[in-house]
């Protein structure tokens, strides 16, 4: 599995990326039913994703990063360098999203994408990284605390005030 983060063309998402990407969102209609960021999870238009990501992408430090096995597009991350916060003291990076093309879910792909943007973060000398998981979403903090994450504190997300908690996993060195 390789990680190619996603990089806008002349300020513009390259249009056959975009439509892998919101083929990718569109396989995860329970997730974007849990979450509310999309108003119809269950028909997510390329110009919503392309709004999505562009949202994402405006947070100074910020990545999306395309997760692809034998060439075809099975998941996506997005991270932040820091806290988006610029009054919060948090010295770690974060994972926004960790999204999975729901067809290869139970494949082990989320686990390989977590630890490639793991590897990253330590390879930049980070020492931990964080996550806030959705509370209505207990899949998602049972797959964060197998991998090593473990809960700090509950919190609101700062874009819809969700419930959620915020987990962190500390990064050895390497």
């Amino acid at each position: 599995m390789i990680l190619q983060p996603l990089v806008p063309v002349d300020g513009a998402l390259p249009g056959p990326v975009l439509t892998e990407i919101a083929a990718l969102y569109s396989t995860n209609h329970a997730f974007f039913e849990l979450s509310g960021d999309f108003p119809d999870p269950d028909r997510i238009t390329v110009e919503q994703v392309a709004t999505a990501l562009a949202d994402e992408l405006a947070h100074d430090g910020a990545e999306v990063l395309l997760a692809r096995s034998a060439g075809r597009l099975v998941g996506l991350a997005a991270t932040l360098a820091h806290h988006p916060d610029p009054a919060s003291e948090d010295p770690d990076p974060w994972i926004g999203l960790l999204l999975i093309d729901a067809t290869s879910h139970r494949e082990g792909h989320g686990r390989s994408v977590a630890t490639l943007v793991e590897d990253r973060f330590r390879a930049a000398g980070r020492t931990g990284v964080r996550i806030a998981v959705l509370d209505n979403n207990p899949k998602a903090v049972a797959f964060w605390e197998s991998q090593g994450y473990a809960s700090l504190r509950r919190a609101k997300d700062r874009e819809l005030g969700r419930d959620c908690t915020v987990m962190r996993k500390a990064l050895d060195t390497l």
